[in-house]
């Protein structure tokens, strides 16, 4: 086993970037589910709204927020406010993505190159630097909502 393959701390690092969103802004802790790869296009992970960012450096490969409607309406009315707009629930999903920028930043050190967040909207498959990497899915709970983390990195070599 290589020293520079993807370990679980490496992934789970997003899935604490999301949570942590959840826990601040809202005061109710989002849960993890079990994590597993996506093999099957037939398992539906793309929602409502997606907070994508790409990495490049050691690792390459992309992290996608994927969130329903519902959920972000949910967090803009715990946050206090009263714009439903397309724009509030994009701002949403790209702070939870500009979390997990930060948390990367930290994790993988400056030499990793993080884009800035892209918001994207449909339930399209999000395009990224995915190389070969097999995505892992990461379901997140939080109230009665399922969002879902879409990590795909890969060793550059």
């Amino acid at each position: 086993m290589s020293a520079a393959r993807l370990k679980a701390e490496d992934i789970k690092i997003f899935s604490d970037a999301a949570g942590s969103f959840f826990e601040q802004t809202t005061r109710k802790r989002a849960s993890v589910r079990t994590a597993y790869l996506l093999d099957s296009q037939d398992v539906v992970v793309w929602d409502d709204y997606q907070g994508l960012i790409e990495l490049d450096g050691k690792y390459q490969g992309s992290v996608a927020f994927s969130a329903p409607r519902g959920l972000l309406s949910h967090v803009l009315l715990l946050m206090g406010e009263s714009d439903y707009s397309d724009a509030s629930h994009r701002d949403i999903v790209g702070e939870i993505a500009n979390q997990m920028s930060g948390y990367a930043r930290r994790h993988f050190g400056e030499s990793m190159e993080i884009s800035p967040p892209k918001v994207l909207t449909g339930r399209a498959e999000p395009t990224g630097r995915a190389g070969a990497a097999v995505p892992f899915v990461i379901p997140m709970a939080w109230e009665r909502y399922e969002a879902h983390l879409v990590v795909r990195m890969h060793f550059k070599a």
